[in-house]
């Protein structure tokens, strides 16, 4: 199979099981190291609930990302900026981040918003400085195409997002988690070097801080801004960040209140 992001021929790698039935093929691209499977034809049936029940992480990994992405923002970012989260599933990062006093919003085709609602991305006032999308790039078959109409879309030059990096040729399927097999929407896979020529394709520049992926026409100078998003120094700067920014708990439920009396 061609490689979605090179255009090369990929180079078969190994078969395993996916969702207990499905024999798959995965290749990768000798050139930029992109794993991905063969064509998806079981997504659908992957994709009877939007978020499976093998997802244990998901409440620590959105309170985990709302600290270091709070830092980030704070320090690299427009803090008073609109910010949109794609693919945002129940609105619990959306709800975090505002809580930290960020104007974030929330677009989701496939999930129902129960956390962030009156807070959807149609009524986010442009221009936007950046969009996030959190444990999205490895669903996509074609990621190069989806972060190119994403951030059209917006208007931002700025993703930051998170995925898993592999290293060296690739992980044997019984000893890497994040193939997913078990619920079979994770399809493709990436090293650093695959975002670096993603990077060039799409124009952007690539940066990797403490595991938040950030494309952006934007030079990130202050890098040892990393040691804020350390597990050690993350929370303290996430709160001093609140209490600068205002949090928007109390003001979202006095507008939410007014909006629901009318």
């Amino acid at each position: 199979m061609k490689c979605t992001i090179c255009g090369i021929e990929g180079q078969w790698s190994f078969n395993a099981l996916i969702l207990n039935k499905y024999d798959v093929a995965y290749y990768r691209c000798q050139t930029c190291g992109f794993l991905h499977t063969e064509t998806p034809y079981w997504l659908k049936e992957a994709y009877s609930d939007a978020i499976v029940d093998t997802d244990t992480g998901l409440v620590m990994r959105n309170i985990s990302t709302s600290i270091k992405l709070a830092s980030l923002l704070y320090c690299s970012f427009d803090p008073r900026g609109t910010y949109i989260d794609f693919a945002g599933g129940y609105g619990l990062l959306v709800r975090l981040m505002r809580d930290f006093g960020f104007d974030f919003y929330w677009e989701d085709k496939y999930c129902q918003n129960l956390m962030a609602r009156g807070f959807e991305s149609s009524q986010a006032q442009p221009p936007v400085t950046a969009v996030t999308a959190f444990e999205v790039l490895e669903h996509l078959p074609d990621p190069v195409s989806f972060i190119t109409e994403t951030l059209n879309k917006f208007g931002t030059k700025t993703l930051i997002f998170s995925t898993e990096l592999y290293s060296g040729e690739f992980p044997p399927p019984p000893d890497w988690w994040y193939y997913a097999r078990s619920n079979g929407q994770h399809i493709s896979f990436f090293q650093r070097s695959t975002m670096e020529v993603m990077a060039e394709l799409l124009g952007l520049r690539y940066y990797n801080i403490h595991g938040l992926q950030v494309f952006t026409d934007q030079h990130i100078k202050n890098l040892s801004l990393s040691r804020l998003l350390t597990s050690r120094l993350s929370i303290p700067t996430a709160l001093y960040v609140r209490r600068k920014l205002g949090s928007k708990m109390m003001s979202d439920h006095y507008r939410r209140s007014e909006h629901q009396l009318k």
